[in-house]
């Protein structure tokens, strides 16, 4: 793993997690103490994290992440959605990845498949995203084609949005698309609190050949701000968590739902209460 591959990951530890340890670092990169510690270092000096004994937190870093990804409840429901839709994509595909947690996790799936990392005179895999996060994620794999849209950063969630998103977008054709979303209810369809995020998202969904909105069983039954106008929700990726209610109600209605099993200790993970 390279140098800016590994500070990534570790900003990654201390947003999911608050703080971080020498020994957890080694584990999750499987690197040497000396350079666990150096790259600590290297990210304590661009006022990145905090070092303490034994490791770092982010409690005093000079920028605060938003809270979508600082604090995420649903991070193995995430992982099994973020595989599930991975598996879809096949080598050479053009994709579109809207911003948010869900999205994000994609993006890794996505930079782990051994089959798009295989020496390549062509790329891979081209992304299209207006999250700059998503981009800096995956600008490190060179087999990966990154396309970053214009526009103005949303400084809660990294996307760009805005006019000049559109031009852009206006100009790609995409195989497939991938849209997170805050809220999914079946008779109003997917929902997300920004209006601006919203009319990105429903562009890059009819952009697309397939678009799948992929949300976390938590979101469903949920409405949020604003609508993706234009756009025909026909695919869903959630968890285990979904009823069969729920699922038949989507189906009912001429959506295709995927449902991605999450495994624990005990076998598929249930959503309380539902």
């Amino acid at each position: 793993m390279e140098k800016t591959e590994r500070l990534n990951a570790i900003l990654d530890l201390l947003a999911a997690r608050g703080r971080v340890q020498v020994d957890e670092i080694m584990a999750e990169l499987n690197v040497s103490p000396a350079t666990a510690r150096r790259d600590l270092d290297a990210l304590a000096a661009q006022r990145l994290l905090t070092r303490t004994r034994g490791g770092a937190t982010m409690e005093a870093v000079a920028y605060d992440l938003p809270t979508r990804y600082t604090r995420d409840d649903h991070t193995a429901e995430k992982q099994a959605i973020a595989q599930a839709a991975s598996a879809l994509v096949p080598l050479g595909a053009v994709i579109g990845l809207c911003g948010g947690t869900t999205s994000t996790a994609i993006a890794h799936a996505l930079g782990m498949r051994r089959d798009l990392m295989e020496p390549s005179s062509k790329p891979t895999l081209t992304v299209v995203t207006n999250a700059i996060n998503i981009a800096v994620q995956l600008v490190v794999r060179p087999n990966i084609r990154v396309m970053v849209t214009g526009g103005t950063v949303n400084p809660r969630s990294y996307e760009l949005v805005g006019p000049y998103t559109d031009v852009i977008l206006q100009r790609v054709a995409l195989d497939f698309a991938f849209v997170g979303v805050n809220g999914l209810d079946a008779e109003v369809g997917p929902t997300v609190s920004d209006e601006g995020e919203a009319a990105v998202n429903s562009l890059i969904s009819r952009r697309a050949s397939e678009t799948y909105i992929v949300a976390d069983s938590s979101k469903i039954g949920t409405r949020s701000f604003a609508t993706l106008n234009g756009y025909v929700f026909s695919n869903l990726i959630t968890d285990s968590g979904i009823t069969d209610s729920e699922k038949a109600e989507f189906e009912s209605r001429g959506t295709r739902v995927i449902v991605a099993p999450v495994k624990t200790a005990g076998g598929a993970r249930e959503r309380a209460g539902r």
